[in-house]
C-alpha cells in the first residue's frame, strides 16, 4: 500500500483534526470490540458510559442519556426520527434555520418528513420571527445550531426552545462542531439553558477523538427507547443506535480524549483557538479582505479566485461556504505558525495577481 494520509499542516477548512495521543491509542486497543453488543463486550461498553456521563457534563445533562455514534449525521438523523415517532401528525415536518447542517436534508429523506428551511438574519443566525411562522401543528421539530458549519454561529437557542415548547414539539440543538468551544463562552445552547431534547456533539471534531466519535445525547432514557428495536440473536437484546456493530475504536478513543482533556485541555484549546482566529481576522481586514467577524473561532471572508486558486496551488486544504467566503476552522492543529504562513500565500498571490 503506497497512499500516505493526509498531513494537517495545511489542513484549514477541515473540522477534523489530529486525534489526541491517548485517544489513538484506545482506539487502536479497542479496534475489534463492538459497542452494539455490549453484552458480549461489556469493556467497551464501560467506556461508551463514561463517554456519554462526560458529554452529558459538557452540555448541561443532570440524567445522561445517549451513545457514541458514527459522527453527527447519525446523531441529527436520529434527533429527526425519535422526533417523528412521538409525532401527532401524519405529515410530520422539521423546522430548521438555511444555516443547519446538509444531514438534515438526508434526515428528511429517509424518514419521509417535510424539511422547511426558514431564512437566518443579518448576522446568519436563526430568524426567531421566521422559524415561528414556519411552526405548525405537524411540526415535529424545531432545530438550532450551536456553532454553524460555515460561519461558526449560535443561533438563539432559548427563544428556538420556546417556540418548540409552545408548539408541542421536539427540540434539537446541532452543536457538533461548537459543542466543545461552548461551555468556555457565556452562551446560552445547552440542556441547562433550554428545553432541549436531543443535542448532537462530535468529540471527533475539536474533542480530538478519532473517526468516526460522534455523540447523540437525550433528555431522557425514554427517547433512547423510542430508537429502538429488538435484537434477537445477540446477547443484547435490544439496540438503539442507527449503525448497529460499531467499531469500538470510536468508543474508547472518545472516552480517552475526554479523560484526558475535559475540561482544562480544552478550555485551553478554547482559548489559543480564539486568540488565532482574532489574528486571522485582524490581519485580513488590514489587507482589505471582507471579513465576517468570528463569534466562535471560524473566520469568513471574501477571497478572489484567482488567491483562492493559487492557495490550492501551494497545498493549503481551503474550501468556501455556498454564498462563497472562504472559510479557516481554527481547529487544535491550526497554529499561528502556519496562519503566518497562510498569509504570506495570499501577499505572494496578490503580488504576481493569483495563479
Amino acid at each position: 500500500m503506497d497512499a500516505s494520509p493526509q498531513e494537517f499542516d495545511r489542513v484549514l477548512s477541515s473540522m477534523c483534526t489530529r486525534p489526541h495521543p491517548k485517544a489513538r491509542a484506545a482506539a487502536e486497543r479497542f479496534l475489534a470490540d463492538n459497542p452494539g453488543d455490549p453484552a458480549t463486550y461489556p469493556a467497551v461498553a464501560e467506556l461508551e458510559e463514561r463517554a456519554v456521563a462526560t458529554l452529558a457534563e459538557v452540555t448541561g445533562l443532570e440524567d445522561p442519556a445517549g451513545y457514541v455514534a458514527s459522527g453527527g449525521t447519525e446523531a441529527n438523523i436520529q434527533a429527526v426520527r425519535a422526533a417523528r415517532e412521538v409525532a401527532a401528525s401524519d405529515a410530520p415536518n422539521v423546522v430548521a434555520p438555511e444555516s443547519a447542517h446538509f444531514s438534515f436534508n438526508k434526515a428528511a429523506d429517509l424518514l419521509g418528513v417535510e424539511l422547511r428551511l426558514v431564512p437566518v438574519d443579518d448576522d446568519y443566525r436563526a430568524d426567531v420571527d421566521a422559524v415561528g411562522a414556519a411552526v405548525d401543528d405537524d411540526t415535529a421539530l424545531v432545530v438550532g445550531v450551536a456553532g454553524t458549519t460555515e460561519f461558526g454561529r449560535v443561533d438563539p437557542i432559548p427563544e428556538l426552545g420556546r417556540i418548540a415548547d409552545e408548539a408541542d414539539a421536539c427540540f434539537h440543538v446541532d452543536a457538533a462542531w461548537g459543542g466543545f468551544h461552548l461551555p468556555f463562552t457565556d452562551h446560552d445552547w445547552h440542556f441547562g439553558h433550554a428545553p432541549v431534547d436531543t443535542l448532537t456533539i462530535d468529540p471527533h471534531k475539536v474533542g480530538r477523538a478519532p473517526i468516526p466519535a460522534g455523540g447523540f445525547l437525550a433528555r431522557d432514557a425514554e427517547t433512547l427507547d423510542r430508537l429502538a428495536v429488538e435484537t434477537p440473536y445477540l446477547e443484547s437484546t435490544a439496540q438503539a443506535t442507527l449503525t448497529g456493530t460499531r467499531s469500538g475504536a470510536g468508543v474508547a478513543g472518545a472516552a480517552a480524549a475526554l479523560d484526558a482533556q475535559w475540561p482544562a485541555e480544552y478550555e485551553a484549546n478554547h482559548e489559543r483557538a480564539s486568540e488565532n482566529a482574532a489574528y486571522l481576522a485582524d490581519e485580513l481586514t488590514d489587507r482589505g479582505y471582507g471579513v465576517v467577524e468570528p463569534e466562535l473561532p471560524l473566520v469568513a471572508f471574501s477571497l478572489p479566485e484567482a488567491e483562492f486558486d493559487a492557495a490550492r496551488e501551494e497545498g493549503w486544504r481551503l474550501s468556501r461556504t455556498g454564498s462563497g467566503e472562504a472559510r479557516i476552522v481554527c481547529m487544535p492543529h491550526v497554529t499561528r505558525e502556519m496562519l503566518r504562513a497562510f498569509l504570506e500565500t495570499l501577499d505572494a498571490a496578490r503580488v504576481t495577481g493569483g495563479v
